[in-house]
């Protein structure tokens, strides 16, 4: 079972930026898909950057596009998000995942590896 650990959330002020990096244990392209995926403290999850690792092609919901960028570094088997023009609603637990049977990588029941989760807090 691959580990894959968080990095980088925190408190920002709307508007403000922050990077999220996720260290996984194996080669990332031994995946089909990884994506950051949130929870909202009423526990609904969204996919908020889904990444297919062979390709590179990306996928981004309309809430977070034009302002979150995944990329992947396989040489150093990390997945990163960088988040800009934060919003409040954007506050939420952040996890790190991974997909190795292919489906539906924009959908959340298709990852069965998650990392810890990284929180990220947007104050008005």
């Amino acid at each position: 079972q691959v580990k894959l650990v968080e990095s980088g959330g925190g408190s920002v002020e709307a508007g403000g930026s922050l990077r999220l990096s996720c260290e996984a244990s194996e080669y990332i392209s031994t995946f089909v898909c990884m994506a950051w995926i949130r929870q909202f403290p009423g526990k609904e999850r969204e996919v908020v950057a889904t990444i297919y690792t062979r390709s590179d092609v990306k996928w981004y919901p309309d809430s977070v596009k034009g302002r979150f960028t995944i990329s992947q570094d396989n040489d150093k088997n990390t997945l990163s998000l960088q988040m800009s023009s934060l919003k409040p609603e954007d506050t939420a637990v952040y996890y790190c995942t991974a997909n190795r049977l292919g489906g539906n990588c924009w959908q959340s029941d298709v990852y069965n590896s998650w990392g810890q989760g990284t929180q990220v807090t947007v104050a008005t």
